[in-house]
Order: C-alpha cells, then sequence, then structure tokens
C-alpha cells in the first residue's frame, strides 16, 4: 500500500474541513507535572463523532464519489467508532449503512450509530467475528464493504497527525494506540510527507497483542482479546498491509494492561477535564509506563476517542 503524501493529506484536510474545523492540541500543565517533562494532547475527542475515525470515512466516501462508485449500500464491522464515521459519510451521500458489532458491544455507541441512521447488526462475540459475518452480508446483498483498514481510510485520518505535527514541530516522540491500524499507519505517514524525525510509539492492550506479537515476529500472529476497558483496541488478527507499514517506522511497542489504562482514563479527567475511552487514554498509559526514560522530551498523546458508557466511566473514575 501507498501512503498518502503531503499533497494527498492537504486534499484530504479540504474534505474534513467541509465537516468540522482542525481539533486542537493542548499542552496541559497537570499532564506535564504527572509526566514530568512537556506533553501535548490531540483532543480528536472533539471531533462530531467523538473520536478520530470520522476523518477517514469522509475521505473514504469522497473518493467513491470522486470515482463515481458511490454503492446503493455499504456494510461494515465495528465496535463503534468506525462504524459511527461510516454512519456520518454515507448519510451525507445519501447511501444505505448497515454495521455489524459483536453481542455486548457498547450501548452508547450502538446508540449513537442508530442516530446517524444506521441499521445495525449484532453478531459474533468479538470484532473478527462481526468482520467476517459483514463480509458475507456484503457479498450477499451485493453491497460495498467497507474495511477497516484503506488507503482511502488512511488520507483523511493522516490529518489530525498532520495538524498536531505542524502546531507542534518541537515533538520527539508521540504514543499511538493501535486497533486495526489506520491511527498508527496515518501516524507514519504524516511524519514521512512532513520529513519529521519524531519516533512513533505504537500501544496495544496487553489483553489483545495481535500486534506485539506480529511486529515481533515479522509476520501476522492472531492472538486472544480478553480487554474489556478498550474495545478500540480489541482486535484479534493484525492487518497484515498495516504491519508491513508499521514494522520498518514504529519505534517500538508498548502493552497497556486495562488497570493501566483505567488509571490514564482519571488522569484525563481530573488533569484536563476531558472523558477518554480506554483506547483514548492508551498513550497517556503508555507514556507514564516509560515516563523515566522521557524526561527533558516533548511528548505528544492522542486522546483518540471519548466515547465510554456512563457506566463504566461512573466506575473507572470510581476505581472500582
Amino acid at each position: 500500500m501507498t501512503l498518502p503524501s503531503l499533497p494527498d493529506i492537504e486534499a484530504a484536510a479540504q474534505v474534513v474541513y467541509r465537516a468540522f474545523q482542525p481539533t486542537p492540541q493542548y499542552a496541559w500543565p497537570l499532564l506535564a507535572q504527572r509526566l514530568g517533562t512537556e506533553v501535548w494532547v490531540k483532543h480528536e475527542n472533539h471531533t462530531p463523532v467523538g473520536a478520530f475515525k470520522i476523518r477517514g470515512g469522509l475521505t473514504y466516501f469522497d473518493q467513491l464519489a470522486r470515482r463515481g462508485a458511490l454503492p446503493a449500500e455499504v456494510v461494515s464491522a465495528t465496535r463503534g467508532n468506525h462504524g459511527q464515521s461510516m454512519g456520518w459519510a454515507a448519510r451525507a451521500h445519501g447511501v444505505k449503512c448497515s454495521i455489524v458489532v459483536p453481542h455486548g458491544n457498547s450501548v452508547e455507541k450502538n446508540a449513537a450509530m442508530r442516530a446517524l441512521g444506521v441499521h445495525l447488526i449484532e453478531y459474533g462475540t468479538d470484532f473478527q467475528e462481526s468482520r467476517e459475518h459483514a463480509m458475507r452480508l456484503a457479498a450477499e446483498r451485493g453491497a460495498h464493504m467497507v474495511p477497516s483498514f484503506h488507503a482511502d481510510l488512511l488520507r483523511g485520518v493522516s490529518t489530525y497527525w498532520w495538524e498536531l505535527f505542524k502546531a507542534v514541530p518541537q515533538l520527539d516522540a508521540v504514543y499511538v494506540p493501535i486497533g486495526q491500524g489506520s491511527g498508527a499507519c496515518s501516524a507514519v505517514a504524516a511524519k514521512l510527507a512532513l520529513g519529521r524525525t519524531l519516533r512513533i510509539v505504537g500501544v496495544v492492550s496487553a489483553h489483545a497483542t495481535t500486534y506485539a506479537d506480529s511486529l515481533a515476529a515479522g509476520h501476522v500472529v492472531e492472538a486472544p482479546v480478553t480487554t474489556q476497558l478498550a474495545d478500540g483496541m480489541a482486535c484479534r488478527v493484525a492487518d497484515p498491509e498495516a504491519l508491513a507499514i508499521l514494522l520498518p517506522h514504529l519505534d517500538h511497542v508498548v502493552q497497556v494492561t486495562d488497570a493501566e489504562v483505567a488509571h490514564a482514563m482519571r488522569a484525563l479527567y481530573t488533569d484536563t477535564h476531558n472523558v477518554a475511552e480506554g483506547a483514548g487514554a492508551a498513550a497517556l498509559a503508555a507514556a507514564l509506563q516509560e515516563k523515566h526514560s522521557l524526561q527533558g522530551q516533548c511528548v505528544g498523546l492522542t486522546l483518540c476517542g471519548g466515547n465510554v458508557d456512563a457506566p463504566v466511566f461512573a466506575q473507572v473514575l470510581q476505581g472500582v
């Protein structure tokens, strides 16, 4: 897969900005105190769907439209934020959208997708089973299957890293959660497009290690998913195209436990009064794990999503 170039990302930004303006990045003093060094947070929780994924949905559908290939219906699978992205963009283009989620998925993410006009289908026990069912449905219906990882998604997602890297040129390292890989690969794309030398550190759940295991092995290694909190990182099978991009460009990978993620969710709330879902707090969890090696550096974190169910967040804040 060819990564988006600087002109690609700049053009994608114009597509994104028709829906919303660049999200902010802030250097929160309490977080700097907690981490012991300069730290910037990119607030992708401030998009219209509360997560970075909307950027990719906008550019994916824009590319379909430019090719004259808009379908009557799209089908995809998600744990929530990708599905909201698809729902938002499909509605804007007048395309029917069906999304498959696993049983027990976030109640509030499901409600948000339905509010965007998505036909929601519950199937399977995890994302991989939902994804395989979505592929079968798309084939049966003659609908367009939207993958969770694709070059046209990367075009849009890259715009948020492009915004951050331009706004904070002194960054030495950024921490990037890995779900299916679009966020991390887009960080690579923006770094290369702008000619930056910063380090990109991948973050995975210690309870969903397919990317950590696959990067170590040099090929896709399936791993069980047992995380109860980081649903945005609950991937059982790494994407081979994403893996090929990340292998030469990630500095290293950090595994974070659900307990560390919960601690980071509380820290983001107390230090910034922003709500982070599990995956949205994973970057901070990883940086805190490595804080002693970060002194004197400028660190970038992504609060990539804030869509956590209220009862779950209440338990996290209470330390339950």
